[in-house]
């Protein structure tokens, strides 16, 4: 039996406790130990290095810093620094903060306010947890980090106004490797969190992530919406639909889920494109690709290629296979969808299967919506440049564009 994964801490958390401790530095205490409280009521205890300011913060002194441990999640920020800077501030300055700043300020805290620093992201898209042209600090994190401050403003008798700064240096480079420039957060990282924990291995979390990228297309008005499972399917668009890279949303495997988070956002129109790989499960009512819910992509095949060829035949007499024939039955010994690809090309075959399963995918992503959406889908193989397409998918390109 496999070891239980470890838990680890959000960048929220990490920039609570920083700042817990750039609150006691700054009203002249000796932070050791801090003890911050989560967003799911319980509490940790962390031990910040003081006194080491980050890179382009323009102050040193008053700052502090946190290790983040994602525990066995695979965070491309596990192992960064995470710094946070207490500044006490004039009442002018404070105001001016709060009206020019990019920061945030809260009822519950209205002499803290709470600003980004070095490697955190600026919202530049609506539709985030952050208004447009402040730091992406989400509302959780928010809070935990007023509070902290808070609670050492109130033990320490501070009654002034404070800035507190958060920093994370190497958030530029990282945020390159997350969904940031996606979905519209220029220049760092965010803060995130909502219970304070990273739970390893979140596919929770990598759907929220869908869900926010599809409402974002609904608020920025797009007609339809561009759904594929990753990387080929965004190559695909743009190589052989002129769809730049970056305009569709990557749901990964999680294709049904993504139906729904597509009629909840509004969308009654959806254009799937898929690799056969994946798009072959879909066909066979999957809605979930990932191997654990099961393979039959094969299984899948041959009987898509019994029933193109009995559809042939019956408009063809003169050509085959027909029904349960070699080519069916060879189906399931390939080894990949793309090595059968090649067998049903070789046959000229390719083009009426793929077209075929895009057509059961309609089938099944409909009945999914039950009636709130229609859509268009396209199969393809990237090894052998064949698609296969439903109807009236040129027209979903043309409203996606705006040009019908």
């Amino acid at each position: 039996m496999g070891r239980q994964l470890k838990s680890g801490y959000t960048t929220g958390t990490c920039a609570s406790a920083a700042a817990m401790a750039a609150a006691v530095f700054a009203l002249g205490g000796s932070p050791g130990k801090v003890r911050v409280r989560l967003a799911n009521g319980t509490r940790a205890d962390f031990a910040p290095e003081c006194g080491v300011c980050p890179a382009d913060a323009g102050e040193g002194g008053l700052w502090c810093r946190v290790k983040k441990d994602a525990g066995d999640d695979p965070d491309v920020t596990d192992g960064v620094w995470v710094y946070a800077g207490v500044f006490p501030v004039s009442k002018e300055d404070f105001g001016r903060l709060c009206r020019d700043g990019a920061g945030y300020v809260m009822g519950e805290y209205p002499r803290l306010y709470l600003n980004g620093g070095p490697g955190i992201g600026i919202a530049e898209k609506e539709g985030l947890s952050c208004p447009v042209g402040h730091y992406a600090i989400n509302p959780v994190p928010r809070r935990m980090i007023l509070e902290a401050v808070s609670q050492v403003c109130r033990e320490m008798a501070w009654g002034n106004y404070m800035e507190i700064r958060i920093a994370v240096p190497e958030g530029a480079k990282l945020a390159e490797k997350t969904f940031n420039p996606r979905l519209g957060i220029r220049g760092g990282i965010s803060v995130l969190g909502t219970t304070g924990l990273v739970e390893p291995m979140s596919e929770h979390a990598l759907v929220e992530t869908v869900r926010l990228d599809i409402r974002m297309k609904k608020m920025a008005g797009e007609r339809v919406l561009l759904l594929t499972p990753g990387n080929y399917g965004e190559a695909f668009l743009e190589e052989m639909l002129g769809v730049p890279l970056g305009k569709a949303v990557k749901c990964s495997n999680f294709i049904r889920d993504s139906v729904a988070m597509a009629g909840e956002a509004g969308f009654t129109r959806l254009l799937l494109a898929g690799h056969i790989g994946k798009m072959a499960k879909v066909a066979g009512g999957v809605g979930n690709t990932h191997s654990r819910y099961g393979d039959g992509r094969m299984e899948m095949m041959r009987l898509l290629t019994e029933e193109a060829g009995r559809s042939l035949c019956a408009k063809d007499k003169t050509r085959g296979p027909c029904g349960k024939g070699k080519l069916a039955e060879k189906m399931g010994n390939a080894n990949t969808t793309e090595e059968a690809v090649g067998w049903l090309k070789e046959r000229g075959m390719a083009e009426p299967v793929l077209s075929l399963a895009a057509r059961k995918v309609k089938e099944q992503v409909e009945s999914w919506a039950a009636g709130s959406l229609e859509a268009e889908v396209a199969v393809f193989s990237s090894v052998h440049r064949v698609m296969g397409a439903t109807g009236r998918l040129q027209d979903f390109l043309l409203l996606w564009k705006g040009e019908a």
